[in-house]
């Protein structure tokens, strides 16, 4: 088994303004440092073999600023927020309106939930390969998120992303074998 603790990417500069971010390598928003510098102080004492992040930005840097060298931090692609292609920087009310549609139908120029979802199991796979027994952190997205409930929880990916998501200071996960 692997002890997941999933975290949120600090806010960034779309999450203010209410645009989905996507692949978009969008920075963090002053909001989003200290965010990140309170995930640092509310996970100090807890260790974690390694931190894994997306290739993102907004996520990379929430691990930097959060834990600094205190754990080796690990960016994945595949640990990326949904690819929304066509529809990158559009309203997030417009993404929200659309989610059910695009489970198996991908985005316009971008990839279903299910396609993001396979790269969350293929690094979910790595991960119970490589870190058995072991303590790890997740910073990710949404996406991310949809991928360890639907692979570690059993949860469909349309009540997953049919729920309303709602921020909280970490999720664990029990990764075990999975088929």
């Amino acid at each position: 088994m692997v002890t997941i603790v999933f975290e949120s990417h600090a806010t960034s500069f779309d999450n203010e303004n209410h645009v989905v971010s996507g692949w978009n390598d969008v920075e963090l928003s002053p909001l989003g440092v200290q965010q990140a510098k309170d995930l640092g102080k509310r996970r100090e004492n807890e260790k974690f073999v390694a931190i894994f992040c997306s290739d993102l930005q907004r996520s990379y840097k929430t691990a930097i600023i959060a834990f600094g060298n205190k754990s080796p931090i690990i960016q994945d692609f595949r640990l990326r927020e949904c690819d929304y292609g066509d529809l990158t920087q559009r309203p997030s009310s417009l993404i929200d309106n659309e989610k059910l549609n695009r489970i198996t139908n991908p985005f316009p120029n971008g990839e279903s939930y299910t396609q993001a979802s396979e790269r969350i199991k293929e690094f979910l796979e790595d991960l119970i390969k490589n870190h058995e027994g072991k303590k790890v952190m997740i910073i990710g997205h949404k996406a991310t998120q949809y991928g360890l409930e639907h692979w570690i929880k059993k949860e469909s990916l349309e009540k997953v992303i049919a729920a309303h998501w709602k921020w909280q200071p970490g999720w664990t996960y029990e990764l075990r074998a999975f088929r």
